[in-house]
């Protein structure tokens, strides 16, 4: 689907469907193989939506060392290029996740500057925050059939939320308290995934060789 560019509008959308995580990791490594270093990636979706496990289709794909977690306590983890693997000599994967992060000058404060150019990024919850780093990006969003709850300064934002958040009532949490249900990301239920491509360097949508995808 064509959408023509009016403003911050994307220049094409895709739309996935995909039924395991191990597909959900399969189109994260197909869409490995258009990615080079400078490129960003921007990843939404509800906790459990199978951020992680699309990150780490993508650095198989990408022939990054393994054990990409979600870096939710560090902010920050960098996976090296391996050179017996796959893409020897290709980009590094800088995983970013967002979701303590308020506002962009936030994002400055973790210089992520430094390895823009000479890696692939990619930043769970990092709408609204990473939009300035660079003129192009490609925007991933991942909605489940049951998912947990945003942070409450996402809900302001407009970001996906899910209807798994907790009900107010005695002991309860309030509405705006994420539910953290991590675990529940490898449950192979249906997702949807929205492909977005902006600036020059996604004119053209890519061609993903993910085998039972559609």
């Amino acid at each position: 689907m064509n959408i023509p560019e009016t403003g911050n509008a994307p220049l094409w959308v895709q739309t996935l469907t995909v039924t395991t995580a191990d597909q959900t990791h399969v189109l994260g490594a197909a869409l490995a193989e258009v990615l080079r270093a400078g490129d960003l990636l921007v990843l939404t979706g509800e906790l459990g939506a199978g951020k992680t496990t699309f990150t780490q289709g993508l650095g198989e794909g990408l022939g990054v060392r393994e054990g990409i977690i979600s870096p939710t306590f560090v902010l920050v983890r960098i996976h090296p290029n391996l050179p017996d693997g796959p893409r020897p000599g290709g980009p590094d994967l800088v995983h970013v996740d967002a979701y303590r992060l308020g506002s962009a000058s936030e994002i400055d404060d973790i210089d992520l500057e430094n390895t823009l150019d000479s890696a692939v990024t990619v930043v769970e919850w990092g709408r609204d925050r990473v939009e300035h780093l660079t003129e192009s990006r490609l925007e991933v969003e991942l909605h489940r059939q049951l998912g947990g709850a945003a942070p409450a300064h996402l809900h302001a934002a407009g970001e996906s939320t899910g209807p798994g958040t907790a009900a107010p009532g005695p002991g309860a949490p309030s509405p705006d308290v994420p539910v953290l249900d991590f675990e529940s990301e490898d449950d192979d239920e249906p997702r949807t995934i929205i492909i977005r491509g902006f600036g020059p360097r996604w004119a053209e949508q890519p061609v993903l060789a993910a085998e039972g995808i559609s």
